[in-house]
């Protein structure tokens, strides 16, 4: 069933002929947002509902649809004036998102934006239902360079600053100004540019995440002693899920494993030849900074450092002059 825009096609989708019932769906897409191309497996049932409506500069619209593809081509930008950003907030199911070299994965209560102006595809595995919304880029007040870093990438309540404040208030103005008949619907559409333009800021803006970083590393580096010590510990500590540690390292090119694994060979690698540590033994250090088996810790020192604890606790002092 189709509703809202171009109320024609609610008929086309309806239809057994299934060429007919895409095309219709294609073009209920296209009219409501930005010209698109869709595709679908031929021998997977598929369903396409889509409300939407205009307030002002914004446009909201709700769409459940999948399993299917949903592609923005260099072919379709060429030949769409439109430029605005349209913003994805997943409700249920899941959506991959991919853009400028990027790929957003996105769960129930995430957040992406992507940009008409340039390709991107929108992967469905399953149905799905997400909220979109599509405004003009001036509203976000950025610059070019910065839309480019900012489309493709999650945004979820977890992340803290502004996101975790806003996307609940925003979720609710949403639903407010899609109330039939509520005075200064116009004026919460405003607001709802606001929200998005703040999150989209302090996105690209970098600050607030440097500081989770930082405050989550100098924590760990207190905590490299304790054994058991694993991400879900880490994530509980500074109030954010999971999947959003995971991927604060793996922005930094790592993992949170690779991490805490070298920062302890570093402070085993430090201990093991300084002066105050002589009396203890390659095994006692080890364990001193969460190694619980010996013959692990060394195996992981030799790699990194193409000897062993011992090969390099003699020959470190045999020239240090401290």
């Amino acid at each position: 069933m189709l509703t809202g825009h171009a109320p024609e096609t609610s008929r086309a989708t309806r239809e057994p002929a299934p060429g007919d019932r895409l095309a219709a769906w294609q073009r209920a897409l296209s009219r409501t947002f930005v010209d698109v191309e869709v595709t679908v497996e031929p021998d997977r049932p598929w369903t396409g509902e889509l409300t939407a409506e205009r307030l002002g500069a914004l446009q909201i619209a709700t769409e459940e649809f999948g399993p299917g593809t949903i592609l923005r081509s260099a072919r379709s930008v060429a030949a769409d004036p439109r430029t605005h950003i349209l913003v994805r907030r997943q409700l249920t199911g899941t959506a991959l998102l991919l853009q400028d070299g990027r790929a957003a994965e996105l769960h129930p209560g995430d957040l992406a934006f992507h940009d008409a102006r340039r390709p991107f595809r929108i992967v469905l595995p399953e149905r799905q239902r997400a909220r979109i919304l599509m405004l003009p880029r001036a509203l976000l007040r950025l610059e070019e360079r910065q839309l480019h870093t900012l489309t493709a990438t999650v945004v979820e309540s977890a992340d803290g600053g502004a996101a975790g404040l806003l996307l609940p208030l925003l979720d609710g103005l949403v639903e407010e100004v899609s109330r039939p008949g509520l005075p200064r619907r116009e004026q919460l559409a405003r607001a709802v540019a606001d929200i998005l333009a703040t999150v989209a800021l302090e996105r690209i803006g970098g600050q607030p995440e440097s500081a989770l970083w930082e405050r989550i590393t100098a924590s760990v580096r207190t905590r490299l002693g304790e054994p058991g010590l694993a991400p879900q510990d880490i994530a509980d500590q500074h109030a954010i899920s999971l999947r959003y540690l995971h991927r604060l390292f793996q922005r930094q090119g790592t993992t949170v494993g690779a991490w805490v694994r070298a920062r302890r060979l570093e402070a085993a690698h430090e201990e093991l030849v300084r002066p105050g540590a002589a009396h203890r033994s390659i095994a006692a250090v080890a364990a001193r900074w969460g190694f619980t088996s010996p013959s692990h810790f060394s195996r992981a020192f030799r790699e990194t450092y193409g000897m062993s604890p011992a090969q390099w606790r003699r020959t470190a002092g045999t020239v240090r002059t401290d």
